[in-house]
């Protein structure tokens, strides 16, 4: 097929930079904002040359999370649009110094609807079929989650459904068919085939992007999580082979799986 595939790629968790309005707040390395961002999946889901569009983000989730809703921030929420603390607990931001309304509005303005402005532009004038929003987790989950250290598959597709993506109850929202997703997840276990485990719904349900977008064009949309177990060691080094390999592979289960559904 030498056309482009009708998708949407979204990556808004690969950016690690830190924004301009909060230099000299932060209580962060450079190496702890690495870890607490999605490192290598602007690599990994970097379909530019094949897909109608990829829309990516420089800033890091940290401190800009374009996934949670604008009115998710502090003090009112430590996980949301700017983070308190990091997925280990540490503080983001030096005593006394978390932004307050104005900053984050500013980062707002910056930034986020930035983001969102581009992918709604690319849904409205783009022949876009299905949307993945694509992000990496941890190979367990971290010490802030309820069930910490649980172990988590190889992949989790998400589009706000249940264990078979379908909806949690009778008339509730999903983001994509329950047939799409489960394709979706067939093309993606046969992959990985001897791998691991390939889930759906779990851990994570789709967030908010995934929602918006959704409610606003009804196009489909799938959220992409990635085990970073399958690239990264337990001292989290990379092989450059290792992610151009699983980038390959990843895209030929979408590939696949649009192959399967469209025909």
């Amino acid at each position: 097929m030498n056309e482009r595939y009708p998708f949407l790629i979204s990556i808004p968790h690969g950016g690690i930079l830190v924004p301009a309005e909060l230099r000299g707040l932060i209580n962060l390395s450079r190496k702890e904002i690495i870890f607490n961002s999605d490192p290598h999946t602007r690599l990994l889901y970097g379909f530019n040359d094949r897909v109608e569009a990829v829309v990516d983000f420089d800033i890091s989730r940290v401190f800009v999370d374009t996934n949670r809703p604008p009115y998710d921030y502090p003090p009112r929420a430590q996980d949301g649009v700017t983070k308190v603390i990091t997925q280990d607990g540490t503080p983001v931001f030096r005593k006394g110094q978390v932004p307050g309304r104005e900053v984050i509005a500013a980062l707002l303005k910056n930034y986020y609807y930035p983001f969102h402005g581009q992918l709604t532009r690319a849904l409205n004038t783009l022949p876009i079929r299905i949307a993945f929003d694509c992000h990496s987790m941890l190979p367990k989950s971290p010490p802030v989650r309820a069930d910490s250290g649980r172990p988590r598959p190889i992949f989790c597709l998400s589009n706000r459904g249940d264990l078979n993506g379908k909806p949690k109850t009778a008339g509730g929202l999903v983001t994509c068919p329950p047939e799409w997703l489960q394709a979706l997840a067939r093309s993606f276990q046969t992959e990985f085939e001897g791998e691991g485990k390939v889930a759906m719904n779990d851990p994570f349900r789709g967030g908010f992007i995934s929602v918006a977008h959704y409610r606003r064009s009804r196009v489909p949309w799938v959220q992409v999580e990635i085990n970073r177990g399958l690239y990264e060691t337990p001292d989290r080094e990379t092989d450059e082979k290792r992610l151009a390999e699983l980038r390959e592979r990843i895209f030929s289960a979408m590939a696949n799986f649009w192959d399967e559904i469209s025909g």
